[in-house]
Order: C-alpha cells, then structure tokens, then sequence
C-alpha cells in the first residue's frame, strides 16, 4: 500500500515536521494540502505555503497552498473547501501544527495560554470535526482514511507538567483528541492514531528556543518515515496508538538510525517531553 493518489491535508506543513510528512507523501505521488500561516517570507523562520508548494511539487506530489488558521473556523472550512475543488476528497488528515511555550505558570501570559489551546487543542479538533464527513466517505470508498497527531503518549505524572503546566495541558489536549476519535471513528472504519519523537527533533522552530544544541538531535525525516509506516497501514486494524518513532521503525525492521542524527556519531541526543 503506499500513497499515490491520496490527498493529505496537513496542518503547519509550511516547514520542519510538516513538510517532512509532505515530502514522503509527495515520493508517493500524493496530493498535499499546506493548511498553514505562513505566506510571506520570515528572515527568522524560513518556509511559506508557497515555498513547501513548489517542494512538494519538485518530490513528485501535487500541492494545494491554503492560507489557513487553524483556530478559526470559517479560515479551516475555506481551505477544505478548496481541496475539495481542486482535489474532489481528503482521506489523510495530519494535525501537526502547534504552539509551544516552555514556561511556568508565573511566566506564561495568558495570551500565549490561548494561542497553545487555540492550536494544540482547538485547532487539532476542528480540523478533524470539519474533515470527518470527507474521511467517512474515503472511508466508504475503500481509500484507507486516516487521522494522524502529533502528540504524545499520555502519562499522568508529575514532572511531565510541573515545569509547563499550560504546555503540557495543550499537548495532552490533541492526544485526549486521539483516545476519544479513534473510539468515535472506529466503525466507520477511519484510524486515529499519535506520533511523538524519542528525541528532539532539529527544526526552525527549535532553534528559536535559546540554549538548545540542534547537533544532539535527530532530523524530521525520521518522523516523517515513521508517519508514513502509519498512514499506509489498514486503518482498521491501526488506531487508538500512541506510537513512538523510533520504537515504530525497529518493529518494522530498521535497525541504522544513524542517518537521521543531525551529528554523525551522536549517542547522547536530547531526549523529548513526555517520553516515560
């Protein structure tokens, strides 16, 4: 099974883990939905819908470029509206945008609060809300349907939020979205399963976060192949998982990991949140 033919509407794909998904998807021959804020050109973080477009186009994909914020309804119906138009369906969603704020209570204004909820949580639920009826029929079509966060695994413990309560609150939000839709969605037949990284992945946005080493991090393609191993399997049988990417490739048989260490050689990576 692979994707050629399929339409993937991912959200934040205008950079980093985004537009890794979209370029594997692309080697496919895939169509690809950029549902992403960025149109014109950040000197502080580069990539725009237009930039992942051409990308895209150049993998070997179709590309559709939507200007879209994703907290805002009528912004989200708008861009499915036109994939719809130029693409006839959805079968794949990926929510992979979001908001990050590594603060304390004392320090995370209540501005930042609702951008992280605002996308993480909101933003994650409408895309799915307002992609649902197209997956259900994907679904009724036999194309395979999907929905992919990425988000981590759930775990109730302590030091997972006392250092960013409202973070960790956001994040959890999208992977309470996975529990409840993979148990909504299962009869008609649509996975819904998470994606997280064992370790910190080297992105624009990461760099932005001062003190961070991006040589002891591994690259967005091992998301990106691990993406693909989920959102070519029989969505009946796959969903409901909180799938962790390294441990998801090594049950498929991938044994050399060193290729995607952004430092040739590194063992001590910068572990990710969340991963108990």
């Amino acid at each position: 099974m692979n994707l050629k033919g399929k339409t993937l509407f991912i959200t934040g794909a205008s950079r980093g883990i985004g537009l890794a998904i979209a370029l594997r998807a692309a080697r496919d021959g895939a169509n690809i939905v950029i549902a992403a804020k960025t149109s014109e050109p950040n000197p502080k973080l580069p990539g725009t819908i237009h930039s992942a477009a051409a990308e895209i186009v150049a993998a070997g994909g179709q590309a559709l470029a939507v200007q879209t914020d994703i907290r805002d309804e009528a912004s989200v119906q708008a861009a499915i509206a036109q994939a719809m138009a130029q693409f006839g369906g959805i079968d794949i969603l990926v929510n992979n945008a979001s908001a990050i704020s590594l603060t304390p209570t004392d320090a995370t204004p209540m501005k930042r609060f609702d951008l992280m909820f605002g996308v993480n949580v909101r933003g994650t639920y409408l895309c799915t809300q307002a992609c649902l009826p197209l997956l259900i029929k994907s679904a009724q079509a036999g194309r395979n349907p999907h929905v992919l966060n990425m988000s981590p695994p759930l775990s109730m413990r302590e030091h997972w939020f006392a250092p960013h309560v409202a973070y960790t609150m956001a994040k959890y939000g999208m992977s309470e979205c996975t529990l409840g839709h993979a148990g909504e969605f299962r009869p008609h037949g649509i996975g819904v399963n998470s994606l997280w990284p064992r370790t910190a992945i080297a992105t624009a946005a990461l760099q932005m976060i001062p003190g961070v080493d991006l040589g002891k991090c591994r690259t967005p393609q091992i998301l990106s192949d691990a993406a693909y191993l989920i959102l070519t399997s029989d969505a009946k049988a796959t969903t409901g998982n909180f799938f962790i990417d390294d441990e998801l490739l090594a049950r498929h048989g991938v044994t050399d990991f060193e290729h995607y260490s952004v430092t040739p050689g590194t063992v001590d990576f910068i572990p990710d949140f969340f991963v108990d």
